[in-house]
């Protein structure tokens, strides 16, 4: 059937539909890119479509590595736990450090995390537009090229930063860190034939020995409750010891250097002061009674 007034039009359909081919005069179709070589190049779709897949690349190796190296799992939170050391993962380390300069903190918060962030991202969205030369070796573009090394470099100095800074705290504090720890005790336990956590229920099941001594008078003057609690069994997650078995884990002598002197950096306070002599000695001897049961 012709369509229009002319009776011997041909019509060629376009798959089941009835619409037109219409044909472009080879005259009026622009060149192929691949004519100028080193020239030019159509931003969308042939460039877009590398920038994709370079990107796919990436974030495929980044997943890789966090996968890898995962973030440790530390123990629940605990707002009693004033030693613990609070650090975000791996890769967000260099973010952490940046919220802590001066002007992108405190009064200038929304600065540090809108304003900079927004900047940066906007840049990155309008680069196609604004970067539009033709040059594609990386010294030929000196501006874009400087940009890139820089937030580079800075990404791996305010890591590194945050990095030291966090070990200088767990020394400054003597601080094992809770995977660590957890890692350890688990070694522990499987060298004595124990399932992990099993140690630590059987300690927290011992009994206390002797709990009428005078000395458990002391442990209230000396506000022992206010950190290993008002049954002294302790605060694992936040490394404070329990009394139950404690003379297991330290001798006499032992437990009268850690109270007279404290430990663990300020997290044991030093009793040398508010206790006298002889308490500190009536006080370790009851500690180092509390024994497993044989």
């Amino acid at each position: 059937m012709a369509h229009g007034h002319k009776s011997d039009e041909k019509v060629v359909f376009v798959g089941d539909s009835r619409v037109r081919k219409r044909t472009v005069p080879v005259s009026k179709v622009p060149p192929d890119y691949s004519s100028y070589p080193g020239k030019s190049e159509a931003f969308i779709p042939n460039f877009l479509l590398k920038e994709w897949m370079v990107g796919v690349v990436v974030l495929v190796g980044f997943l890789v590595l966090t996968i890898s190296e995962p973030a440790p799992l530390g123990y629940p939170a605990d707002p009693t736990n004033a030693g613990f050391i609070p650090m975000p993962d791996w890769y967000f380390l260099f973010l952490y450090q940046f919220l802590k300069l001066q002007y992108v903190s405190k009064d200038y918060v929304v600065l540090g995390t809108v304003g900079v962030p927004g900047i940066a991202f906007g840049a990155l969205l309008l680069a196609p537009f604004l970067d539009t030369g033709k040059e594609r070796r990386f010294y030929k573009r000196p501006i874009t090229s400087i940009l890139m090394l820089l937030s580079l470099i800075s990404v791996f100095y305010l890591t590194k930063q945050s990095w030291d800074h966090y070990q200088h705290e767990l020394q400054l504090t003597n601080t094992v860190p809770e995977h660590i720890l957890r890692e350890e005790k688990a070694r522990e336990a499987a060298a004595k034939g124990q399932e992990p956590g099993e140690a630590a229920a059987e300690a927290a099941n011992i009994p206390l020995v002797d709990k009428d001594d005078p000395a458990v008078e002391l442990t209230k003057k000396a506000q022992c409750v206010a950190c290993h609690g008002t049954d002294l069994k302790g605060n694992e997650s936040a490394g404070i010891p329990s009394f139950h078995g404690i003379g297991d884990e330290f001798k006499k002598e032992q437990l009268v250097d850690i109270v007279t002197n404290g430990a663990g950096g300020g997290k044991m306070p030093a009793f040398k002061d508010k206790l006298t002599a002889e308490e500190i000695d009536q006080l370790t001897t009851w500690l180092a009674k509390q024994k497993k049961a044989e």
